[in-house]
């Protein structure tokens, strides 16, 4: 069994007022949420790549922010790290009956189980006054507005398949053709947003991540510059407007080499 214990010592030791680090010291809940953010994405990164190293990794620094969150908690009287373990455990025990209470019904499949989830979770707190405020604003765009999307859902404001988000996008994109037509900042950032808000959709209705398809372009897109960076510099060209057609050249070479077996 690991032992958390070397971990809260050495957070301890950061954060001691005599003999400390000055910058861990300086921290709080705030000043550290973006590390905290950051570490979570480096993560997400790892499991895509496949990086049995790097996961580890990764998973260290983020229960390091996790300890470091509990210490700024527990120095200020609030809670500790055993209270955030006691606490996750009691609510797992919860949300699971059918593995720790004999007295439940097994589940059948992963859908009964998610079913059940909910069913607990919303036992567990307070009703919102607007269904939708229970949807964390602290979370990102794209992951946020495909959860207000599941969460309609459930009262049947869903469209039953892809092919009417598509018509939805269509008509979505044409909107934002005469918003940046007409010059209106204001329209145009609605009518963009509109747009993206659609293309979630569509993404959860394909069963698809938003969040992680995203990340996954966000790769391809750096593999494919990558290409057109080294390809301009091997013809030594520089790189001006009058170039664009040469680097668009070089990035259909890029997407060729990615499908060539």
């Amino acid at each position: 069994m690991a032992d958390l214990n070397p971990l809260i010592e050495l957070m301890a030791a950061l954060r001691d007022p005599e003999r400390g680090c000055p910058w861990d010291l300086e921290q709080d809940h705030r000043s550290i949420a973006p590390y905290t953010l950051e570490e979570t994405c480096e993560l997400l990164n790892a499991i895509e790549s496949d990086d049995a190293n790097g996961l580890r990794e990764e998973l260290g620094d983020l229960l390091f922010h996790v300890v470091f969150h509990a210490r700024i908690a527990e120095e200020s009287g609030r809670f500790d790290i055993g209270d955030v373990i006691e606490g996750i455990v009691t609510k797992m025990h919860h949300r699971h009956p059918h593995v720790f209470d004999p007295r439940h019904e097994p589940a059948t499949d992963a859908a009964a189980v998610a079913e059940l989830w909910q069913q607990r979770k919303q036992q567990e707190k307070p009703a919102a006054r607007r269904p939708l405020d229970a949807i964390a604003p602290q979370l990102p765009a794209l992951p946020r507005a495909q959860k207000l999307q599941a969460a309609a859902s459930e009262y049947h404001f869903d469209w039953p398949e892809a092919g009417p988000v598509l018509d939805k996008l269509d008509e979505e994109i044409a909107e934002l053709r005469e918003a940046v037509a007409s010059g209106d900042r204001d329209a145009i950032e609605d009518e963009l947003g509109d747009v993206l808000f659609v293309a979630v959709n569509l993404a959860r209705k394909l069963d698809l991540d938003a969040e992680a398809a995203m990340r996954r372009v966000n790769e391809k897109f750096i593999r494919r510059f990558q290409h057109v960076l080294e390809r301009m510099h091997e013809d030594e060209q520089q790189f001006t407007p009058q170039q664009l057609q040469r680097m668009e050249a070089y990035w259909r070479e890029a997407k060729q080499l990615e499908k060539t077996p």
